[in-house]
C-alpha cells in the first residue's frame, strides 16, 4: 500500500453525539418525511443541514453499518409472517439520507455513499477530496453517521461509536485544512484492508495518486499537491504518522472529532493501516 497525504480544505463543520438528549432539529424536512426517518438519518440530516446553505453541493454520505437496525427490523418482520412497509424498504438503504436531503433541498447534485468496514471515515475523506479536487471550485459536503448494530449481530469487530460529522470542503471559505494521511503502520510489512474497503482503495486511493497527471497543467491544483507528495514521500514516510503528540482513538470518528475539536494531532490504527489526522489554519 503507497503511502497517501492530502490536505482537506474545511469550510464548516458540525457534530451530533449519540448521547445527545434532545433530538436534532431538521426542521427544515416536512413533517410527513420527518416521521418516518431513523434517529441515524436525522442525525445525519442536522449535521448536513448545518454545513450548507442553498447553494448546490455534491455530497458524499459514509457509513458502515448505515441503516441496518431498520433492515434488521424488516426482516425479522418478514420471519414473523408480518407485511413489510414499502417506506420503510426504501428508507432501508445506505444512501437514504442522500435521497433526503437532495430532495428535500431541490439539489440534484451528485451524491455517493462509502461503507469500508472500521476504515469508513477514512475512506470517505479519501472519496471526498477527489472529487473536490477534480472541480474546486464546486463545494463537496461529507456527512458520516453510524451507530453500533443490532446485539443480534454478536461482538463486531472494532465496533463504531455511534453519532454524527459533517465537513464542507470548501476552499473559498475555509476556516482551516486538515491534513490526512494513510500509511503503514511502524513494523507492518503490509496494510490489509477491510474487504468492503478494497474498491474504495483501488478506485479512490489510484485516482488521488494520479490526478497530478491529469490536471498537472495547474501547479496549484490540490490534486496535483496531493499525488506529489504520494508520489515523493519523506526520507522516513512514517514522520507524520508516528508523531508522539498524536492521540490514539478507538474510532476514525472519534480521531477526526479529537483533531478539529481540539486542533490537536490524532490517529487510529487497525490491522497495519495507520491513519492520522492534524490541523492547519493554514493550507501545509
Amino acid at each position: 500500500m503507497p503511502d497517501l497525504h492530502w490536505t482537506i480544505p474545511v469550510g464548516r463543520w458540525s457534530s451530533w453525539p449519540a448521547t445527545a438528549s434532545a433530538a436534532p432539529d431538521i426542521g427544515f424536512i416536512e413533517p410527513i418525511v420527518r416521521r418516518r426517518l431513523s434517529t441515524l438519518s436525522k442525525a445525519a440530516l442536522k449535521v448536513a443541514h448545518d454545513c450548507v446553505a442553498r447553494e448546490p453541493v455534491r455530497v458524499v454520505f459514509a457509513s458502515r453499518h448505515g441503516e441496518l437496525r431498520r433492515t434488521t427490523d424488516i426482516l425479522r418482520s418478514i420471519s414473523a409472517g408480518e407485511p413489510v412497509s414499502p417506506t420503510a424498504f426504501s428508507l432501508s438503504v445506505l444512501n437514504a439520507m442522500t435521497g433526503v436531503f437532495g430532495i428535500a433541498r431541490g439539489d440534484r447534485s451528485a451524491a455517493s455513499a462509502v461503507s469500508a468496514g472500521a476504515q469508513t471515515l477514512g475512506y470517505a475523506l479519501l472519496e471526498a477530496y477527489a472529487q473536490y479536487a477534480t472541480q474546486p471550485d464546486s463545494p463537496v459536503l461529507l456527512v458520516y453517521a453510524d451507530e453500533p448494530a443490532d446485539r443480534a449481530y454478536g461482538t463486531i469487530e472494532d465496533e463504531v461509536q455511534g453519532g454524527a460529522l459533517a465537513l464542507l470542503l470548501d476552499d473559498t471559505a475555509a476556516a482551516g485544512h486538515i491534513v490526512c494521511s494513510l500509511s503503514r503502520a511502524a513494523g507492518s510489512r503490509s496494510a490489509p484492508v477491510d474487504g468492503a474497503a478494497a474498491n474504495v482503495t483501488a478506485a479512490t486511493a489510484n485516482l488521488a495518486v494520479n490526478l497530478a497527471s491529469n490536471l498537472g497543467a495547474n501547479p496549484g491544483n490540490a490534486a496535483a499537491e496531493a499525488a506529489a507528495a504520494a508520489n515523493n514521500p519523506p526520507a522516513n514516510p512514517n514522520t507524520l504518522a508516528a508523531d508522539t503528540a498524536a492521540t490514539r482513538f478507538p474510532t476514525q470518528s472519534q480521531a477526526l472529532l479529537h483533531c478539529l475539536e481540539t486542533g490537536q494531532p490524532a490517529c487510529w490504527e487497525r490491522a497495519g493501516a495507520l491513519w492520522h489526522w492534524r490541523w492547519h489554519d493554514r493550507a501545509a
